[in-house]
């Protein structure tokens, strides 16, 4: 079942979260939470209102919220209130470390926690992310009724 997934992660983890993001997407499925730099900078000159409504319109019509955990992602505040609305909207939750995924330009790191709390994580490398994703996310859906 093709699902509109939200990918929520911190911003300097951009291209891990690409090579997970292309891996979904390779399989013909839908994502959102997905922005560009300039079209980021934007957003961020307009300040916390701006940011919240360009997260909440990303959100319309999703199922599942991914939240991929990198170095920093935990004390993210908006990562935290992408979190917040999804859980509000109903959406299936789980998170994937994302910390040891070979980046072009990042070196390996540690993951700062398991989020969100109480749902389903998975690590993208051990738990081979690539062939997965795609069950994980059904579940996740699922497991919340969607």
């Amino acid at each position: 079942m093709g699902r509109k997934v939200f990918f929520s992660f911190k911003y300097e983890d951009v291209n891990r979260a690409m090579i997970i993001r292309n891996s979904w997407v390779v399989q013909g499925s839908e994502k959102a939470g997905f922005i560009d730099k300039a079209d980021f900078e934007s957003i961020e000159r307009q300040g916390n209102s701006g940011i919240k409504r360009w997260i909440d319109e990303q959100l319309k019509g999703t199922t599942v919220t991914v939240v991929l955990v990198g170095a920093k992602t935990c004390g993210r505040r908006w990562v935290k209130y992408e979190i917040q609305q999804s859980i509000a909207r109903g959406n299936g939750l789980l998170g994937i470390d994302i910390s040891k995924v070979k980046s072009f330009n990042q070196p390996c790191t540690e993951r700062c926690g398991k989020i969100p709390q109480g749902y389903p994580f998975y690590l993208w490398n051990k738990h081979d992310g690539y062939q997965n994703l795609g069950s994980w996310i059904e579940s996740a859906a699922k497991a919340s009724g969607k």
